[in-house]
């Protein structure tokens, strides 16, 4: 007798794939090139960071969280997803040579640097991976920063803007689980001077 003929887009099985996600105990993502990293894309954040969420949300676990890298096939490294992370920060995200080139492309650096932010924070969020010595180093270079700054008036301040409202919110959300007050406020202080110099390019446009 012929079989039935198998639908492409196969069954709805939510409650089968929600029971396998709460006996997972690692959540890994491999890796095979260097020329992304973590907090390069909002890519890894949603996928490895949402799963490993998505994960203690149902079991009520924390599941392990690692990262292989096999950019070298010979010699394949896997590291814990904290690991991974600090890796990155200081290899790249407060790496001063990394900052230094990346302001050499004006609107489009600012840019990037407000989107490592973003990308850390997201990551942190789903996968609670940073620390608060990171937030206040990045608060430091990326929003506190004299010249930093001038280069974000100059180029960019809507990225400024935007790298203090998630440092801020990283603050409110207790994800930075103890800031210093006195970078709080030079945040916050921040913002406003960030709120009144767009409102003011504004009101001349």
């Amino acid at each position: 007798m012929p079989t039935a003929k198998k639908s492409p887009e196969g069954i709805e099985a939510k409650s089968d794939f929600t029971h396998r996600l709460t006996t997972v105990e690692v959540a890994i993502h491999n890796q095979d090139d260097r020329e992304h990293d973590i907090f390069d894309s909002d890519d890894y954040f949603q996928f490895h960071g949402g799963l490993i969420a998505t994960i203690k949300a149902l079991s009520g676990k924390d599941p392990k969280g690692y990262f292989g890298d096999s950019q070298n096939p010979a010699a394949p490294k896997c590291r814990d997803i904290k690991e991974e992370t600090l890796r990155v920060y200081r290899t790249r995200v407060v790496n001063p040579k990394w900052l230094e080139s990346i302001k050499q492309h004006g609107y489009k650096g600012a840019s990037e640097m407000a989107a490592t932010v973003d990308y850390l924070f997201g990551f942190d969020a789903t996968a609670n991976v940073v620390s608060d010595f990171m937030y206040e180093e990045v608060a430091q270079q990326y929003a506190l920063d004299k010249a930093t700054q001038e280069f974000y008036k100059n180029s960019n301040p809507w990225a400024q803007k935007g790298i203090s409202e998630r440092l801020l919110e990283a603050a409110q959300r207790g994800m930075w689980a103890e800031p210093d007050p006195d970078t709080l406020e030079a945040l916050r202080q921040t913002l406003l001077q960030c709120d009144a110099e767009l409102e003011g390019r504004s009101e001349l446009s």
